[in-house]
């Protein structure tokens, strides 16, 4: 499945807008990372147990996100963002969302046709 940030993906003719997907999670780090984070804060620089939370959450998202695509009909997501926001002090809440889609890439020697969308559409069997 494609997922894409841009409005549509070159190479690839839209063919129907099933709607906008998304998935969604709302997190809080365990005490034992909140403790070793406040400690590693005074020294500055990343707080990794932080990052390694953000990181797992939004592949978390992203998986829920595809399979509502997927449950849709769909074969790639548009317009694909992230936000997030706070619940309370201790609680975070991570979303993605974009546009679920069917495409149907573009074979070599068409109009709009790219490297990709060609190999694409011959591992599909379609004309070129």
């Amino acid at each position: 499945m494609l997922i894409v940030t841009s409005n549509d993906i070159p190479g690839y003719q839209i063919d129907a807008v099933l709607g906008e997907v998304m998935g969604m999670t709302v997190r809080s780090a365990n005490i034992g990372a909140n403790l070793v984070a406040g400690f590693r804060s005074i020294g500055g620089g990343e707080v990794t147990e932080y990052t390694k939370l953000v990181y797992e959450s939004r592949q978390q998202v992203m998986a829920r996100m595809w399979q509502e695509a997927v449950n849709r009909g769909g074969n790639a997501i548009i317009a694909m963002r992230f936000d997030n926001g706070d619940i309370a002090q201790s609680f975070t809440e991570v979303c993605a969302y974009g546009t679920a889609v069917v495409v149907t890439p573009i074979a070599a020697g068409q109009p709009g046709a790219t490297p990709q969308s060609s190999s694409d559409a011959a591992n599909r069997g379609q004309a070129q």
